[in-house]
């Protein structure tokens, strides 16, 4: 044991220490540390005491391409990726158990495969062979092309890209693999750095794309150490009620895309009318009730934000928020009590946005403070009318992003009135029948709601 040096390295956020101790010093994990063995006879250190100095470039000199994308044959993801999978770059997608990450990457391969009719390979740690097979049949993705490599042992796997050329490759996943070069289980922070790294390596050595499945933690946070999202080139997030995959980084496009799918038996297919998951299309008024046009990323969808107002004999009332975050909430509720004049403390305030979209628009803020107003005041708010506007703290509702997609998107789903701020500088009524301006909430409400003011 002289040549062997003990480590403890922690499985939340690969921290390595001398000394074990209950707690993670770094992150505050409990029971998170692990020992790691370190054989001292093979670590290679460099003598040369040289360093090696790079050319010095102009950027603009450089003769640079734009890397060639291969299309997988499903839009939505195509979309969220930035056109497409890039030559040599490497997507990490993580996402909760069961929500379908294996599932899009086998029908992303097999749809390459099938009619593209060019070789990917799928590198599967958690399943058997068959289990692979059998789902690739129920998702109708068997094909020539598509080639199976099953097994825990990295460089076993790998091999496979010897053979051929192959378009891209897929592994699922990498907490399952095992990297012969290092020790210790897999999952653990030192082989998920190390399965990541060669990865990377072969992708960029063999100038193919490579897509990565990573396991999440209970926070939601891709499990392992946080140098994995810093080495590939993108990672996407895959989430939600009605599986939404979004950009969290991305070096080759746009992070603000979003993506939409259901889960069928036939796999998974994209949303083609975003707008309807969250909007019931319901006619009848009720109080309490208010649309918008929120943008999740470029993708405009219909918004209900609801609210419910309890007359409650405690001292303190009770605000709870859900698809709004709740100190937003208490702000917007206070605007409206202190510009509005409208009297809250003797209510318990419910918002809710309908379908369990979680809104960081702030052109949430006005239907917000207008459905406050409605559910205090039992008024219902018009039927066909969406609300678009920032309000401030002192009652005054500031303009929105893409406020001419927005309007378009309205009169698309059958809005006939919107209400938005004066600064809005329009160009026509986008199919819209009327659109009042309204400099301050107090003038927002009173042109919709004669007695909430």
């Amino acid at each position: 044991m002289k040549n062997i040096n003990i480590k403890y390295s922690c499985t939340e956020c690969g921290n390595i220490t001398t000394t074990r101790t209950g707690r993670c010093p770094v992150c505050g994990a409990w029971g998170t540390l692990e020992e790691v063995y370190e054989n001292l006879n093979d670590t290679k250190i460099s003598h040369s005491g040289k360093f090696s100095h790079a050319q010095n470039n102009i950027i603009s000199a450089l003769n640079v391409k734009a890397p060639p994308k291969i299309l997988t044959g499903i839009q939505e993801f195509d979309r969220v990726l930035g056109g497409g999978l890039v030559a040599g770059g490497v997507v990490l997608i993580g996402g909760q158990p069961g929500i379908g990450k294996s599932t899009l990457l086998l029908q992303a391969a097999g749809s390459v495969a099938k009619n593209q009719s060019v070789p990917v390979l799928y590198i599967s740690g958690e399943e058997a062979e068959a289990q692979v097979a059998l789902r690739a049949e129920r998702l109708k993705v068997l094909s020539d092309k598509l080639f199976l490599s099953c097994g825990q042992n990295l460089n076993d796997a790998l091999e496979n890209l010897d053979s051929q050329k192959f378009a891209f490759f897929v592994l699922d996943s990498v907490q399952a693999m095992n990297f012969d070069d290092n020790s210790g289980w897999p999952g653990s922070p030192l082989q998920v750095r190390a399965v990541a790294q060669k990865i990377i390596d072969v992708a960029r050595l063999k100038n193919i794309p490579a897509v990565i499945i990573g396991h999440i933690t209970k926070d939601g946070k891709i499990a392992g150490p946080m140098l994995l999202e810093h080495m590939v080139d993108t990672v996407l997030n895959f989430s939600g009620e009605y599986r939404m995959l979004r950009a969290i980084k991305n070096r080759y496009g746009s992070t603000e895309e979003l993506g939409i799918f259901e889960m069928s038996e036939n796999g998974l297919s994209p949303v083609v009318d975003k707008s309807g998951l969250y909007w019931n299309r319901d006619d009848a008024a009720v109080a309490g009730v208010a649309m918008t046009i929120a943008l999740e990323g470029n993708t405009p969808l219909a918004v209900e934000i609801q609210t419910l107002a309890a007359r409650t004999v405690f001292q303190y009332p009770r605000r709870t928020s859900r698809g709004i975050e709740l100190n937003r909430f208490q702000v917007l509720t206070a605007v409206v009590e202190r510009r509005c004049n409208i009297a809250v403390n003797n209510h318990d305030l419910y918002i809710n946005v309908a379908g369990g979209l979680h809104v960081q628009d702030p052109s949430a803020d006005l239907p917000s403070c207008a459905a406050i107003a409605s559910a205090l005041k039992n008024i219902a708010l018009p039927a066909g009318t969406c609300w678009l506007g920032e309000v401030g703290l002192a009652g005054e509702i500031r303009p929105v992003t893409r406020i001419a997609m927005r309007l378009k998107e309205a009169a698309r789903l059958g809005f006939s009135t919107a209400v938005i701020s004066s600064k809005e500088k329009l160009n026509s009524d986008y199919g819209l029948k009327n659109i009042i301006l309204a400099k301050n909430l107090p003038e927002a409400l009173n042109s919709i709601i004669a007695k909430s003011v």
